[in-house]
């Protein structure tokens, strides 16, 4: 029968989809109400695009990864030591 333009009721039974998914996946991956289903289709492609921006981003500044050696200086250009020189000196 399929959708009929302004119908008020949904085209799918959640409860057979739940119980598909359940099956397929496991059922914790699976939506067992319709409102949570249609947020994560809605916030899983936004949040991939967010993502996928700080890569890029996080790429083009060649931001490659925290360097803590000798992060605190003063104005002199001496070196305050921190908790993290104490990291960087175990080389863990």
């Amino acid at each position: 029968e399929g959708y009929r333009f302004g119908q008020e009721e949904e085209t799918y039974n959640i409860v057979a989809a739940h119980g598909y998914f359940g099956r397929l996946i496991f059922q914790y991956a699976s939506f067992n109400n319709s409102r949570s289903l249609h947020f994560f289709l809605a916030a899983w492609p936004v949040v991939g695009i967010w993502f996928t921006a700080l890569g890029i981003s996080t790429m083009a500044f060649n931001l490659n990864g925290f360097n803590f050696n000798q992060s605190v200086v003063d104005s002199q250009g001496r070196v305050i030591n921190t908790w993290a020189d104490i990291i960087n000196r175990a080389n863990l």
